[in-house]
Formats: C-alpha cells, sequence, structure tokens
C-alpha cells in the first residue's frame, strides 16, 4: 500500500471518527482518541489496509487507547431556538441504555453501516439491528412520535 491510499483512507476515515467518539469520549478527549487512531493506522498500515472494517477497527483502537473515556457522553443541548435539532432529542438519547444510544449513533448519527456499528462495538449484526430498532423505537416514544403501522 502506499503513501496515496493512506492519505485517501484518512481524509475519508477522520471525519468518521471524530463524529463516532463524539458519543463516547469527553469533547475535550475526541481529538486524542483521533489521534490514537489514525497514529495506529500509520504505524500499522501494512495490517490495517487489507482489512473490510477498518473505520471501525480503528474506533476500537481509539477507543482502548483513550486515557479518560467517558462511556455514553452525547454532545451538549444545542442553543435554544436552532432549528436543525429537535429540543427534546438529545434528553431523549440519554434515557436510552447505553447499547441502544450507541448504535443508534453511529449508524444514524455517522452514517455507518450496521455491520461496521456490529464491528465497532463488538456485537454480532442481529443485536445491532435489534438494538438499533428499540433504540428508534425508544427515541420515537420519548418525543411523542408515532408513526403509521
Amino acid at each position: 500500500m502506499t503513501t496515496d491510499d493512506f492519505d485517501a483512507f484518512f481524509r475519508d476515515a477522520e471525519p468518521r471518527l471524530r463524529r463516532a467518539f463524539a458519543c463516547r469520549v469527553a469533547p475535550h478527549a475526541v481529538p486524542d482518541a483521533v489521534g490514537a487512531a489514525l497514529e495506529y493506522a500509520w504505524t500499522h498500515w501494512d495490517r490495517v489496509a487489507p482489512m473490510e472494517f477498518r473505520v471501525a477497527y480503528l474506533f476500537r483502537v481509539g477507543l482502548s487507547r483513550s486515557r479518560r473515556r467517558r462511556e455514553g457522553l452525547l454532545p451538549a443541548p444545542p442553543p435554544a431556538g436552532d432549528v436543525h435539532v429537535e429540543p427534546g432529542l438529545i434528553d431523549a438519547f440519554r434515557r436510552l441504555p447505553t447499547r441502544q444510544r450507541d448504535v443508534v449513533w453511529l449508524v444514524d448519527a455517522c452514517g455507518w453501516t450496521p455491520t461496521e456499528a456490529a464491528e465497532a462495538l463488538g456485537l454480532s449484526l442481529s443485536a445491532t439491528r435489534t438494538h438499533r430498532s428499540r433504540g428508534l423505537d425508544g427515541l420515537r416514544r420519548h418525543l411523542g412520535v408515532q408513526t403509521d403501522a
């Protein structure tokens, strides 16, 4: 693999890792977790490059290398009047069990595939889909959203 291969991977992976870590580590620790994951990728590129789920693997590397992990930490609530975020969403997210919150965050907020989220969280694909379904149902219930069944 060449440096150009890593550069292309970096441009794709860095923002995805940054968004994923925003849910799992304190805000001030996100750059360190992303840096640790990408540093590992650079120094072990010969092993990381052929992996099918490289970003998911590096997410776990970044979590394990983060100095001060705090499970389930979410961004601060948006400023009042922010029209882009449902006001009750952060509170609804905080009420979800950790696994459901992590899966919904990775798949729906960060755009990861369920397979990538399963790999990153050490879950089976079936469990990941179940956690996502239950998490979305919990968000709908808390937010009072009715769906047409």
